[in-house]
Order: structure tokens, then sequence, then C-alpha cells
């Protein structure tokens, strides 16, 4: 059996997509030559804002069930 989860692939592809914007960057390749380094990068911040979006909503509703019990 594959000890690979969910996470660890999106993870991954995250990660590739990275690599791939800023060789493309850096080489000025296709439409990416004319994006902003904050374009480029969007994989690795939108992915963490996800992720603190959640943690987020997960503590907000820890919260608001530990007053109601």
């Amino acid at each position: 059996m594959s000890d690979t989860s969910l996470s660890s692939i999106g993870s991954g592809y995250l990660v590739v997509l990275t690599i791939v914007f800023i060789i493309m960057k850096l080489a000025c390749v296709g439409a990416v030559c004319g994006w902003s380094w904050w374009w480029v990068l969007s994989p690795i911040w939108i992915s963490t804002l996800i992720v603190i979006t959640v943690l987020l909503i997960i503590v907000f509703f820890a919260v608001i069930n530990d007053k109601f019990n």
C-alpha cells in the first residue's frame, strides 16, 4: 500500500506548478513573461491563504461550540 495522502499529492502539484511558473518567468516564455511576480508565486500564497482560512473557521466553530456547552 502507498502511504501518500491527498494533501501530499496536492502540495506536490503546487510545488511543481510554482517551479514551472518561475522557470517560465525567468526564461520569458509565453504569457507568464508579462506576469507580476505576485502571480508567478500565487500557487504558494493562495494555498497558504486557503489553509489559514480553514483553520480560522475551525477555531471559530470550536470557540462557539465551547461557549454553548
